[in-house]
């Protein structure tokens, strides 16, 4: 019988209660102690105290990542630095990063949720759980080991690369819980099988995957190979880190919003309207307890739905994050996403789940070229149908022509952290 927190006992009414009261002070904070937030609440005409309902928050101004580099590093603090304990921080490949604080109240909280998605995805007091996502400014790998012994856990810290010796400390320490990316355990589900290591017969038992889009066949795929319960975990640096929301172990029916902590909206990609429930669009979240940072109605490019909860009846559901308005590739006028290559991929016999496409220019026309890699001992005439195959399915379902390479195993990059799908190898002064 799972054991639930105060807040996952609370009736939806009593929630929404809740949120409003902490979404009324998270606003007024913002307005009284950050000048970007105090300018964009006045140059929207709105003010804290015009939040009077949950639904008066569609009235209030985006958060953007622009917005978040535009202040880089310290200008959307709220709190003196002196009460900051820790600073985490964006890659920063795209431009400047963003900067996120962290109060002790921060850590606690984030602490308190990452506890609560380990246990909503079967962990207990006392299970060893294998953190492989990358510590250091990303929040993955320190976000889940500080959760995980909030729970009462015994943490290993092994964070990313080093594959081999991943699998081995697998194998020595005996983990029923591992937390790392999707693609990387595809990376670690390769080497047990190279090192003559049946996974089905490790000691883990639970696989909590997050910081990318994945798949339900990625998710299949992941299960039967390594006889575990695999289960989503959904988080970003802006709103706190991982811990956002977390899929239950006994529905795996999408992700329950901790909505005590984290307001979500479903939003149109392109007019920023507030869609009805059960409607796919753009992500948003607003912060309802962060001091040191807190984010109002932030943009997070994430496409989902919100259904409302089953295994937490409060707490509305996030359907599965498979794309975000910024992977969409527009390819000769049709919209796809590397999601549906990848569903494409997954069912593709003699095809090992690891891919990656390139887009490139022909003749002053986009070309898009999906690599694959075969699976070991596929045979030759295997990889020629599987090249016809995925060219075929992606007509069909998609309605684009592809090129498809199928290459050998082990030959497409491997990665411990963010694996990036899609290579734009277009010339930056576009077709001419």
């Amino acid at each position: 019988m799972q054991q639930l927190d105060s807040a996952e006992r609370l009736t939806r009414e009593e929630l929404r209660r809740l949120q409003l009261e902490r979404l009324r002070a998270s606003l007024r904070h913002a307005y009284d102690h950050v000048d970007a937030y105090r300018r964009a609440f006045d140059s929207a005409g709105v003010r804290p105290e015009d939040c009077r309902t949950l639904e008066d928050l569609a009235a209030f101004p985006f958060t953007t990542k622009d917005m978040l580099r535009e202040n880089y590093p310290f200008g959307m603090f709220a709190v003196p630095r002196e009460q900051v304990r820790r600073v985490h921080a964006s890659s920063g490949t795209t431009g400047a990063p963003t900067v996120v604080g962290y109060t002790q109240g921060d850590l606690d909280a984030w602490a308190d949720v990452v506890a609560r998605s380990i246990r909503a995805a079967g962990g207990r007091p006392g299970h060893r759980v294998h953190v492989g996502y990358g510590y250091g400014l990303f929040t993955g790998g320190l976000g889940a080991h500080y959760g995980a012994e909030r729970l009462g856990c015994t943490v290993v810290p092994a964070s990313g690369g080093m594959t081999a010796r991943q699998v081995r400390l697998i194998q020595d320490f005996e983990p029923e819980i591992i937390m790392v990316t999707p693609s990387y355990m595809l990376t670690l589900l390769d080497e047990f099988e190279r090192q003559g290591v049946d996974p089905r017969t490790t000691s883990l038992r639970i696989g909590i995957f997050g910081a990318e889009p994945w798949t339900e066949r990625m998710r299949r795929e992941i299960e039967e190979r390594f006889a575990i319960d695999a289960v989503d975990i959904y988080g970003l640096s802006e709103v706190i880190g991982p811990g956002v929301s977390q899929e239950c172990v006994e529905t795996k029916d999408g992700l329950h919003v901790w909505e005590d902590h984290f307001y979500p909206e479903v939003v149109d990609p392109v007019s920023g309207a507030v869609l009805p429930e059960g409607e796919r669009g753009e992500l948003v979240f607003t912060s309802l307890t962060r001091e040191a940072t807190p984010v109002v109605r932030y943009r997070t490019r994430d496409l989902t739905r919100l259904l409302p909860g089953t295994a937490r009846p409060a707490f509305r559901r996030m359907e599965k994050v498979t794309g975000r308005c910024d992977d969409m590739i527009i390819l000769r006028g049709v919209n796809l996403f590397p999601s549906q290559i990848e569903e494409i991929v997954l069912r593709t016999p003699g095809v090992a789940p690891h891919f990656q496409l390139r887009l490139g220019r022909e003749a002053r026309l986009d070309r898009l070229t999906v690599r694959a890699e075969a699976r070991p001992g596929a045979a030759p005439e295997q990889r020629t149908a599987a090249v016809d195959a995925i060219a075929r399915a992606v007509r069909d379902e998609i309605g684009v022509t592809v090129a498809v390479e199928i290459t050998a195993p082990g030959t497409l990059e491997r990665s411990a952290g963010k694996f990036n799908r899609v290579l734009d190898e277009r010339p930056a002064d576009g077709p001419g």
